[in-house]
Order: C-alpha cells, then sequence, then structure tokens
C-alpha cells in the first residue's frame, strides 16, 4: 500500500500517538450489548504474496495454493481482489470451499473500483447487484464489507453517498473509508458523514498510515471497528504503534466494542506475517485471548523466535 507513505527520514518526524476517543465514539460503545464476548479478527490485504513461501507457505508453493495455504495462518482477510475484478458465485464458490479448513475464517471483500472510483456511486445499480451476487456466495465466511471512496471524492458528493448507502442491503455489515482530507478538516463535514453512517448502522474504516494522520479519526457509528493498519517494514515504530493500539481495543472493549477487524498492511507486504504475529500474540496477551498465530516454517530464524 502506497497511501499514506513518507520517506525514511521523515518517518521519525511523525507523532504516531493515537488521539483521543471523541464523545461521537463514546456514545456508541455506552449504547453497545455488551452481553457478547469480542469477536477478533486480525490478517493480511491479499494471499497471493511470493515472499511468503518459504516463510509461512511451505518451499515451492505453486500460486494457485496459496490461498490454501494463508486460511491456516489467518481467520480473515482483507479482500482486494474484488476491488478490480468482479467475481460471480463460481470463483468465489471456490475460495469459500478452500477456506472451509478453517472455522473461524472469514473474508471481507472490497467493492468494486466501478462502483467507488469509476461511477463514483451514480448510476451503479447493475454492477452494485452483479458485485452482491459474487459476494454472497461466500455463505458462512463473508464477513463485513468494506467501501473505499478515492482520495477525489469530496465532502461536495455526500449526496450520492447518502443515496448509494441508502439503497444497500442491511443484512451483510459495511464499512466506509473516508480519504479526501476534507472530510476531517471541517467539522461540518465530518460530522455529517458519521451522523449518516451511524443512522445507517455502516461502520467506519480507520486507516493508520504515516502520511495521512487525519485519517486516523477514530470515529465509531457502530460499535464495531475496522482497522487499516500501514506499516513502515519493521521500523521500531511498527511495533510502538501495534502495542498503542492493542490498548485501545483492550479500552474499547471494556466500554462495548464488539468486534474488531485488523488489517495489516506495509508498504513491502513480505512483512506482514511478522506484524500480524506481533499484533496477534500482544492481543492474546491482553485481552486472555487463545487466537492462533501464523506459524513460520522456522521460526527459530524468525524475528520472534
Amino acid at each position: 500500500m502506497e497511501f499514506g507513505r513518507v520517506t525514511d527520514h521523515e518517518l521519525p518526524l511523525v507523532d504516531f500517538t493515537l488521539p483521543p476517543d471523541p464523545a461521537f465514539t463514546r456514545e456508541t460503545l455506552a449504547a453497545a450489548d455488551k452481553s457478547q464476548p469480542l469477536q477478533v479478527h486480525v490478517g493480511c490485504a491479499k494471499w497471493g504474496r511470493k515472499e511468503w513461501v518459504g516463510k509461512i507457505y511451505p518451499p515451492k508453493t505453486k500460486d494457485a495454493n496459496f490461498l490454501d495455504e494463508y486460511v491456516k495462518h489467518f481467520n480473515c482477510i482483507e479482500l482486494n481482489a474484488t476491488f478490480y475484478q468482479t467475481y460471480g458465485p463460481e470463483t468465489i464458490t471456490k475460495w469459500k470451499q478452500k477456506a472451509d479448513v478453517n472455522p473461524n475464517f472469514k473474508f471481507c471483500p472490497k467493492f468494486s473500483q466501478s462502483i467507488s472510483h469509476i461511477r463514483r456511486l451514480k448510476n451503479a445499480e447493475d454492477v452494485t447487484t452483479q458485485y452482491y451476487e459474487g459476494v454472497m456466495a461466500f455463505g458462512d465466511k463473508l464477513g463485513p464489507l468494506f467501501l473505499q471512496l478515492s482520495d477525489n471524492f469530496t465532502p461536495k458528493s455526500l449526496p450520492e453517498l447518502t443515496a448509494y448507502l441508502e439503497q444497500l442491503p442491511t443484512d451483510v455489515p459495511v464499512f466506509v473509508e473516508l480519504r479526501h482530507k476534507d472530510w476531517f478538516a471541517v467539522p461540518e463535514n465530518r460530522d455529517a458523514a458519521f451522523n449518516l453512517f451511524k443512522r445507517l448502522n455502516i461502520g467506519s474504516i480507520i486507516t493508520d498510515a504515516s502520511g495521512r494522520r487525519d485519517c486516523l479519526h477514530m470515529m465509531l457509528p457502530t460499535p464495531h471497528a475496522f482497522i487499516r493498519f500501514v506499516g513502515n517494514s519493521l521500523h521500531p515504530t511498527d511495533y510502538a504503534r501495534c502495542d498503542e493500539w492493542v490498548e485501545r481495543i483492550a479500552e474499547w472493549k471494556e466500554q462495548g466494542l464488539q468486534s474488531v477487524w485488523f488489517f495489516m498492511h506495509q508498504h513491502d507486504e513480505r512483512y506482514s506475517p511478522e506484524l500480524c504475529d506481533y499484533v496477534i500474540d500482544k492481543l492474546n496477551q491482553t485481552l486472555d485471548m487463545q487466537m492462533q498465530r501464523p506459524q513460520f516454517i522456522d521460526r527459530d530464524k524468525g524475528l520472534f523466535g
């Protein structure tokens, strides 16, 4: 992921401190049903990484078998493949079947770019129908869907965003990622967007990227967190940032958070498994959980042996 990337010499200048929770989020969590245990999912953005062969995928693993191996290590994936192509039920059923070996596994498919970036949410009914017809084939393996709006989708398009979200099916959770700076720089724009999400029971994506600290808005319109963490190739700040996120998730759990989806991105994705492993280990310790950690083929030579 290139979004929010800064140069190596700029990295020490970034304030990575998580902002305090706004009243909006505290109110959301206070009103949540606290009777259910917190559901936690941690994963990567894609399974097709050749650099993971010999690391978490067995040596000589072929591309066609990458998903078979990925589902053995993680309990979810932020599925970016559906952004670039609309897949029909036949292909998605094959992916689901590969994941059946992991009873807790979920796919979180990204809305097609034809909807979000090309048509910009207008006259997108037919493409949206095709997208839903495909992803519903995941069945019990379907997690929340996520709609990423382009960097140039401004608050002037709030009417289009409202009209589009209002017509979406309500039986599958949806999260939205805002990227244009004016959504965050102007309080009226921020309030209009997040109040819309709350009214429609739609989640908001929090993106933690070095060069776009405004996207770290900490606004939860639902008691569910969807975090896209963008690391810097296992720089020491990556671990400190993850530690702070684990602390915040633990605080949210006490306040009423019902689920968290934590997706790991690196500017060099070869390192995503290592940082996922670190986050899962910390969450297990802090939340007294037993999430499976990714298994490195030669952990003695790894970072966390």
